[in-house]
């Protein structure tokens, strides 16, 4: 009963999550009915044969600053935000690694 009366208990974080899910659900619809096409100048950007230097300069900046973020933060008791940092390094380094993997692998 409690998810129906939702809406009208907490009006704003019920909206502000519905407008929310709306611009995610808007992002993918732009996404899907986007060409196949790289004509965009960053995609070329990224895309070019020297997209393994970018990758490698970010990978490397990436290493550099989550090791002495991480080395900066405490990270003792439950309340530490080490744990979001360092799960925030673990999804951008998934992303640029592959970016790595791929501008490498795909020459």
């Amino acid at each position: 009963m409690d998810l129906f009366l939702l809406p009208f208990q907490h009006p704003i974080e019920f909206w502000l999550s519905v407008a929310m899910a709306g611009v995610i659900v808007g992002i993918a619809l732009v996404a899907a009915k986007s060409p196949e096409r790289r004509g965009i100048r960053w995609v070329r950007s990224i895309t070019s044969p020297n997209a393994k230097v970018l990758f490698t300069v970010l990978f490397i900046v990436w290493a550099v600053f989550f090791g002495a973020l991480l080395q900066m933060v405490p990270h003792e008791g439950a309340d530490s935000p080490y744990g979001g940092i360092a799960l925030i390094a673990l999804f951008t380094g998934f992303f640029v690694s592959m970016g790595l993997v791929w501008s490498v692998v795909g020459e």
